[in-house]
């Protein structure tokens, strides 16, 4: 099997073995490349159309308990210069937002203990009954399933919480012994049964 027709199975089936992925890889063309790009904008097409999706994004704080190796804001770094939004600071930037046309909003963050279920409960209650045709997006780590559920209770739409990268072991030398991957595989199951619209995703470079 050539490479062109490894892409049209991984096009059809979304899988292939480890040693069709090892072959796409080593024996791939310029040409294969292009034809790749062309099967990727189909398939986005299909499932997407052409529409543009924008997001608000309002990063509330820098401040995070963790400490992951290759994070700028890492609890070690003492060199970041830290800052944390108050949320009247943060309601002014939906206000703000929602007048420039945004209709999604992504609280985005470190691990920071100051924004507690409460804290962060009522400035999402406060967004979706100022804005209510606008959706939540929460990005704030790693929490218990209790407090996902509440802050989805609280009006919360959607998720981020990157995987990072798809290997345990590598996982493993990206983060401190108190992180592990399996946790975050965990929480990312919690937040799908819970409801929100989930986003994930690996980290390059």
């Amino acid at each position: 099997m050539n490479c062109k027709d490894l892409l049209l199975k991984l096009s059809a089936e979304h899988s292939l073995s480890a040693g069709d992925y090892r072959y796409l890889l080593d024996a791939r063309t310029s040409d294969d490349e292009a034809f790749a790009k062309e099967l990727a904008v189909l398939l986005r097409k299909r499932i997407y159309g052409s529409a543009v999706f924008v997001r608000g994004l309002i990063e509330i704080s820098n401040i995070c308990k963790n400490n992951c190796f290759y994070c700028g804001i890492r609890a070690a770094n003492t060199n970041a210069d830290r800052y944390r939004l108050t949320p009247e600071e943060i309601l002014s930037c939906a206000e703000e937002g929602y007048r420039l046309g945004f209709r999604t909003f992504v609280l985005q963050g470190g691990e920071d203990p100051l924004f507690t279920d409460a804290v962060l409960c009522d400035i999402i209650k406060k967004i979706k009954a100022r804005f209510p045709d606008c959706a939540v997006t929460l990005s704030m780590g790693e929490r218990p399933y209790e407090s996902y559920a509440v802050l989805r209770k609280a009006g919360a739409d959607r998720y981020l919480l990157r995987h990072e990268t798809a290997d345990k072991a590598h996982y493993e030398r990206l983060h401190p012994k108190e992180m592990s991957f399996d946790h975050r595989m965990e929480c990312l199951r919690e937040l799908r049964t819970l409801g929100y619209q989930v986003g994930a995703g690996f980290m390059v470079g």
